[in-house]
C-alpha cells in the first residue's frame, strides 16, 4: 500500500532535507500574516538585546526564548485558523471556539515575554 504522504517514506538525511523545505516553507507562509510579521521584526530587535540584558546564560535563553516562544505560538495558531478556514467559511461555535483559544493562547505567550522583559530591564535598571 502506497503511502498518500510521500514525506512518511522518506529516511534519514533525505527526510531531514525534505523537512527543513517543509519548515522553511511554514516560515515563508508565517511571513505573510501581518502579526507574524510584527513579531518577528520585533525579535529580530529584542533577541541581540537579550545578550547585552542578561546577565547570565539563563537570563539571555529566557528574554531570547520568550520572543521565540511569542512567534511558534502565533504560527501554531495561525495554522489552526488555516485549517479551520479550509473546512468552510459559514461561522460554527466550535470553529469560534477553536480559534479564540488559539488567540488567547497568543495572549499569554505575549503577558508572559512582556513579564520577562520588564523583569529584565526593571532588575537591569532599577536595581
Amino acid at each position: 500500500m502506497d503511502p498518500v504522504n510521500p514525506q512518511k517514506a522518506r529516511t534519514g538525511l533525505n527526510r531531514l532535507w525534505h523537512a527543513t523545505g517543509y519548515s522553511l516553507q511554514g516560515l515563508q507562509a508565517g511571513w505573510g500574516e501581518p502579526a507574524f510579521r510584527q513579531e518577528a521584526k520585533v525579535a529580530l530587535l529584542a533577541i541581540p538585546l537579550s545578550f547585552w540584558l542578561g546577565r547570565s546564560w539563563v537570563e539571555t535563553a529566557l528574554l531570547a526564548g520568550s520572543m521565540l516562544l511569542v512567534m511558534i505560538v502565533e504560527l501554531l495558531n495561525t495554522g489552526l485558523e488555516a485549517a479551520i478556514d479550509r473546512i468552510g467559511p459559514e461561522w460554527h461555535d466550535l470553529s469560534k471556539r477553536a480559534k479564540d483559544m488559539g488567540s488567547a493562547a497568543v495572549l499569554l505567550s505575549l503577558i508572559l515575554c512582556a513579564g520577562i522583559w520588564s523583569a529584565a530591564l526593571a532588575q537591569r535598571w532599577l536595581a
